[in-house]
């Protein structure tokens, strides 16, 4: 099975303060409405963190600080097996503009649950919650 080496970031108000996460919904593809984070594949001669800034900026013409990892998730779906570095995220500079999403949300530890997140994501909602 093909594996794809994704990041993703995990936008809080404030690496200091993470009470708020911003996440978005696909507009798109096979998982069209369902929640997920930001960010996308590592090409070539990147780090994790170089990937995650260029995706950002691309996905919601935002600048953002890199922070610490949270965690790797592994995760098979049917046709390829993902594996996501998800990074705690800041925005530095810029307003977060959909420029791929079909919509986004501002969360908070009690309404984590509320959006139905894809598959891979889902994995990573319960450590988020206990760091936040």
């Amino acid at each position: 099975m093909k594996t794809v080496k994704v990041v993703a970031a995990v936008i809080c108000h404030s690496l200091k303060e993470k009470n708020r996460i911003f996440a978005t919904a696909r507009g798109y593809g096979e998982f069209n409405g369902q929640w997920e984070f930001s960010g996308g594949k590592v090409e070539a001669g990147e780090t994790p963190q170089q990937a995650l800034v260029r995706e950002i900026k691309e996905e919601l013409e935002t600048d953002i600080k890199v922070g610490d990892l949270i965690d790797t998730i592994e995760y098979d779906y049917p046709t390829f097996h993902l594996s996501m570095d998800c990074f705690w995220c800041e925005v530095i500079e810029g307003e977060l503009k959909l420029l791929e999403a079909e919509s986004a949300r501002w969360l908070t530890k009690e309404s984590l649950y509320e959006v139905q997140w894809l598959p891979a994501d889902i994995t990573l909602i319960s450590k988020i919650e206990k760091l936040m």
